[in-house]
């Protein structure tokens, strides 16, 4: 074991745990870090006679935390040598090299050149269906609009071409979109499929189904998906369109329906959830990269993270540690 640092000494040395030391107790607990590392293994660099790389499960590690925290490559480097929690469950010290931009860079590369990041979410979810929090009986499709800079100020003078703008009410939004298959049951997401703005949400209803599920829900934009799927005999579920609803006649037959689409709309709330966490618990605001692959693979990594979050009392509660602390 390395020698400890007199900063991270004394850091190891006080009594309270800050929110951040806790989330990332409890990460450590939750994630398959031994799935995710054999994974990543044969494409990693290997040791050959000049510098040796860094270990794998430090710069997944620190690949991780640039997505919780929503960091660049400098602001992670940086991060690194100032805030000690991070440090430590990266398994770093101040008395060893710290990973620089550059090697942050060239590993978020590495999963992106060998398209990892859906390999990624497919570990973590055969995990959380192994531990029967992935139950795969039903499906909710939606979508949300991720902004990108609209500004031409850039080396190229001119907006990303891979992003297109859209229409949402009376506002006009220029990014690209988001399109998640979420389990009905536990509210986690298990398909996620990138595309620009403009791209409506039925045409990739497809893509986000898994081929199990005996029912589908989707709101007013999915109207017409039970003729783009292939499976004909699933049971859908789609939101009528408000106006339709409002102009019934007063009566029996309009609270019916008021009834019916209450409900649907109550089942259909769980495919917020993830939404919630990247953008508001991990900080996704505008997509971090220039291109629809980059920014795709970054989206499908955080939402296999969202899952652990969302799934993280569950599985604690399994291994006996609710309130986890760092090892020592």
């Amino acid at each position: 074991m390395s020698q400890m640092s007199f900063g991270d000494a004394e850091y190891h040395g006080k009594r309270k745990q800050t929110r951040r030391e806790v989330f990332l107790a409890e990460m450590e607990h939750v994630v398959p870090w031994d799935s995710l590392l054999r994974l990543i293994e044969p494409c990693y660099p290997v040791a050959g006679r000049g510098r040796h790389p860094y270990p794998i499960a430090t710069m997944l590690r620190v690949h991780f935390l640039q997505n919780w925290f929503g960091l660049s490559d400098l602001a992670m480097e940086e991060a690194l040598y100032e805030i000690a929690s991070m440090r430590q469950f990266a398994r770093l010290t101040l008395t060893q090299a710290i990973p620089d931009e550059t090697t942050i860079l060239n590993f978020r590369r590495m999963l992106e050149d060998n398209e990892l990041a859906p390999e990624i979410l497919a570990r973590v979810n055969a995990y959380l269906s192994r531990k029967k929090l992935l139950l795969k009986r039903g499906s909710i499709v939606d979508a949300t609009i991720i902004a990108a800079p609209s500004s031409t100020k850039n080396a190229d003078g001119e907006r990303d071409p891979e992003m297109h703008q859209t229409k949402k009410g009376n506002q006009w939004h220029f990014g690209m979109k988001a399109h998640i298959g979420v389990d009905v049951d536990s509210g986690l997401v298990h398909t996620v499929v990138g595309t620009a703005a403009n791209e409506a949400d039925v045409e990739v209803v497809d893509e986000l189904l898994h081929g199990k599920e005996k029912v589908a829900y989707g709101d007013a934009g999915y109207t017409g998906a039970d003729k783009r799927v292939t499976c004909k005999k699933l049971c859908w579920e789609i939101a009528a369109k408000r106006g339709k609803v409002q102009a019934m006649k007063e009566g029996r037959a309009k609270r019916a329906a008021e009834k019916r689409e209450t409900r649907k709309a109550s089942i259909r709330a769980k495919v917020e959830h993830p939404f919630r966490v990247i953008k508001r618990q991990f900080g996704l605001v505008k997509v971090r990269f220039r291109g629809l692959a980059k920014n795709t693979a970054h989206i499908i990594t955080l939402f296999a993270l969202s899952n652990l979050w969302m799934a993280r009392r569950k599985l604690l509660a399994m291994t006996g540690s609710l309130r986890p602390q760092f090892a020592t």
